[in-house]
């Protein structure tokens, strides 16, 4: 049994009695008992700033008063919890916000899918449709990629280890290089491109493509905005449905609510999850191109597609996308935290770190192997959460609440730096 440092909370019971799959305990060894904003409590009493975010599904920070005030009242009201698809006034205000706040501001028209609450539920969703709509079963998907762990997001994820854990061949699907994955020298969009015209390059014409703007699990690769303009008109000259799996970069990770805005395009399919449902509580969206919707009443289903404490939850979190003044002070710190990032790998070269991405979805990539899993191991001992992205764990990434301050930035950052700052010192 793996010996705590003295004082922390002991994981005995979880070492004894939850399933060896369980991952970021093991990286973050406490007991966490209390979370506000951008900082959680474990038994102990200490306090931990928290650049991980769960993951993507904390964008508005841990017990938002605002959003925390609405569940509460809903759930004394005796508001309807769980409806499966039924109609409830939930549902309504919901959709009703985000078509005025997020859909007509931005010309987009899409209707709106409830899959299930995660995002593979919608983007096992966007698959089954995708192929239903043209009548063809191949899904292009790109190296590096991170789609979820059910068996079509599986298919179109790159990576080896978590593929590997479907334990049956994942079929009818193909993987392309992602921009940059063969030197900025290489046009990977022509490159596909031929693979899909060439009658024999053993390649059919696919169903869709599915694309996720910056590789958040991958690495923080980042698409550029001409790369994914080509990848749409490629899509649109040779009849393939666009994909946007914007999961963890969408709701504000960029800076923009969709992560594709900058880039001009608009996707056949968008999926959602992560931070749509404001509070941490499970939903998802599939946005579907109207004319697209030609789903069968039951087609595709799941028991938790009404979960109305997370509409209730959502339609307050898209409150703070009314104005762009939450957009600004995201790029804003964005911009912070990438000069920063800059400094501290000007600072420390012999580690050979390569500041990677966009708003706050950015990290540091390092040359070594397993070097940045030192790096985030030494920042949680100084009280920072932070997790590692990429198929070899590669990248320190940094993910805060996007509600994080500047303040709390900064001292994060400073923690970082100095945990950097030590382990090169040891190296």
């Amino acid at each position: 049994m793996k010996v705590l440092d003295p004082g922390k909370p002991s994981l005995h019971v979880f070492e004894m009695l939850e399933s060896e799959v369980r991952s970021y305990c093991r990286s973050f060894p406490t007991i966490f008992t209390r979370a506000k904003g951008c900082t959680l409590w474990d038994a102990a009493g200490e306090e931990y700033l928290d650049f991980f975010a769960g993951a993507g599904a904390l964008n508005y920070g841990h017990n938002n008063d605002d959003i925390k005030k609405k569940l509460i009242a809903y759930i004394q009201q005796d508001g309807v919890t769980h409806s499966l698809d039924m109609a409830t006034a939930a549902k309504e205000y919901f959709l009703e916000q985000f078509q005025r706040i997020i859909m007509q501001p931005r010309g987009l028209s899409y209707k709106i899918q409830f899959p299930g609450p995660t995002g593979a539920n919608s983007v096992e969703s966007a698959l089954k449709l995708a192929r239903k709509v043209t009548g063809r079963s191949t899904i292009i998907g790109f190296t590096n990629a991170f789609h979820g762990m059910t068996l079509g997001a599986l298919s179109v994820t790159g990576n080896k280890f978590k593929r590997k854990g479907a334990g049956v061949p994942l079929h009818h699907t193909v993987s392309m290089p992602y921009d940059g994955y063969m030197s900025d020298q290489v046009n990977t969009i022509e490159y596909m491109g031929n693979y899909i015209e060439d009658s024999g390059s053993g390649v059919s014409l696919p169903a869709a493509i599915i694309v996720e703007t910056i590789q958040g699990e991958g690495g923080i690769n980042v698409a550029s905005i001409e790369w994914l303009r080509s990848l749409e008109m490629l899509c649109k000259e040779q009849g393939i449905l666009l994909i946007v799996d914007d999961v963890q970069m969408g709701c504000g990770r960029t800076g923009t609510f969709f992560s594709f805005e900058e880039a001009g395009i608009k996707p056949d399919i968008v999926c959602l999850s992560k931070s749509i449902g404001g509070y941490g509580l499970p939903m998802a969206l599939t946005l579907i191109r109207p004319e697209l919707d030609i789903w069968e009443p039951g087609e595709h289903n799941g028991t938790f597609r009404g979960n109305n404490l997370a509409f209730v939850t959502a339609a307050q979190a898209l409150k703070y996308w009314e104005t762009d003044h939450f957009s600004d002070e995201i790029l804003a710190k964005g911009d912070m935290l990438k000069s920063r990032l800059q400094d501290m790998v000007a600072a420390f070269p012999e580690l050979k770190g390569q500041v990677r991405g966009r708003g706050l979805m950015q990290g540091i990539a390092f040359e070594t192997q397993g070097l940045a899993e030192k790096i985030c191991e030494r920042a949680f001992s100084k009280g920072l959460i932070m997790e590692t992205s990429g198929t070899d764990s590669e990248v320190a990434k940094i993910m805060p609440p996007l509600i994080i301050t500047e303040k709390e930035l900064m001292i994060g950052l400073e923690r970082l730096h100095a945990s950097i700052k030590e382990i090169a010192e040891e190296s």
